[in-house]
């Protein structure tokens, strides 16, 4: 029998026995569904971290000079302890380390904190605040879309000036320009000068309730009160000179803290990497969980195809006598009934395939989670359906092949 015409009686097979087909297309299309919505949520978290969660927190050819690592944390209680007493960082050690780089580098030292803010105009809300110092808009690539970015001048002389985020700008100032205008923050007033553009979310966390202000103003005297500050970037112009800037910050801070050669550094230097590390062995573990918990379902599917196939068998007895008086070999017998179970397979994961993009999509619109589409998970789970129905169907396709004619022709 041509294999284009055993795929057609399976399909018939299918319109005809709608109830048994739906049974049986059951198991491989809940877990071909789940399959492909956890790989597409998992493939989503990824890109989603690399190309944006990442690229907002640190940029290409950027690393952070702080006391603590953001990413890359203990692996012992012991090596916690250990870090606990690191010394604080301070302005001062932010400064000469910039005096230890070239000249053309970009550099943004940064403090935050939260704190409540008020306007004439609506009522106090808790907004996010970074008292910041060097070139902390152009490494974060902040766009000015009203008025301008802090001045150099006013850095120095830690000026009272705000440059507010999407969020606080519509909020504290509803169809206003608030371009020039006050906003207090626990009562001490600042003056708005610049906006910038719409930064969106981050899993959630809205990225436009901020305010940025000069590490200098009284701003820094709420984000940290003690003198020490939170980090430092550092933005290189290649990858090669990202590295050599990091030796050589890491060897300046070694000296000024007199830390012998033996002595582990007591201070923080990432770049993206580390983030990336971190996120990538979860996104493993989280990987085969979703791809292994789903096979419990297509195992069960594989189970119900055999016995439903085995019922086939017997059902169809006289039938599989009929076509044997007629000339059909065993091959023949064997072909069509383990195209039928694969065509069964093969058709629930389909159906699996477009459910499963269909609940990552809708996860997506209504969680802060992402979801893309991984063309290999296709692959994966078409193949898997096939090779189910396959594996599932040889022991009832050799047991209908082996039947005796004319024993079968005497079934009723």
């Amino acid at each position: 029998m041509p294999l284009f015409e055993a795929v057609r009686l399976a399909l018939a097979t299918i319109r005809v026995q709608k109830l048994k087909s739906f049974f049986t297309l059951l198991g491989v299309t809940i877990g071909v569904m789940f399959l492909i919505a956890v790989v597409s949520i998992v493939e989503g978290m990824s890109k989603y971290v690399e190309e944006d969660f990442i690229g907002r927190f640190l940029g290409a050819n950027t690393f952070t000079f702080r006391r603590w690592p953001d990413f890359d944390g203990p692996d012992s209680e012991a090596e916690w302890r250990a870090m606990q007493r690191w010394p604080l960082v301070y302005k001062d050690d932010a400064r000469y380390v910039v005096a230890s780089l070239p000249k053309d580098v970009r550099w943004a030292i940064e403090t935050d904190g939260r704190a409540y803010a008020s306007t004439q105009y609506a009522r106090p809300r808790e907004t996010m605040l970074y008292a910041v110092e060097g070139d902390y808009f152009q490494i974060k690539n902040y766009d000015i879309i009203a008025g301008r970015a802090i001045t150099q001048q006013e850095y120095q002389m830690g000026a009272n000036v705000l440059v507010i985020g999407d969020e606080v700008a519509t909020h504290f100032f509803p169809n206003l320009n608030p371009v020039g205008r006050e906003l207090r923050i626990r009562g001490v007033p600042y003056t708005v000068v610049g906006r910038i553009e719409k930064q969106g979310s981050l899993f959630g966390m809205s990225m436009d309730k901020l305010v940025i202000g000069p590490l200098e103003s009284d701003l820094s005297r709420i984000t940290n009160p003690r003198g020490d500050i939170d980090g430092m970037m550092i933005k290189m112009p290649t990858t090669t000179a990202m590295y050599d800037a990091m030796e050589e910050v890491r060897e300046a801070m070694r000296g000024r803290r007199h830390l012998r050669p033996a002595q582990a550094d007591n201070f923080s230097i990432e770049t993206s990497e580390s983030a990336l590390r971190e996120f990538k062995e979860v996104k493993n573990v989280m990987t085969i969980a979703g791809t292994a918990l789903p096979m419990i379902g297509l195992v069960v599917g594989g189970m119900v195809i055999m016995n439903i196939m085995l019922v086939a068998v017997a059902e169809r007895t006289r039938e599989i006598g009929i076509r044997k008086s007629l000339g059909a070999r065993r091959r023949d017998i064997l072909r069509q009934f383990l195209v039928e179970a694969a065509t069964l397979s093969t058709v629930g994961a389909i159906i699996g395939i477009v459910l499963g993009l269909t609940a990552a999509k809708l996860i997506e619109a209504n969680t802060p989670l992402p979801a893309a589409v991984a063309p290999w998970s296709l692959v994966v789970a078409t193949m898997l359906g096939l090779g189910v129905g396959i594996v599932s169907g040889v022991y009832p396709a050799r047991r209908a092949s082996r039947l005796d004619p004319i024993e079968a022709l005497r079934q009723e």
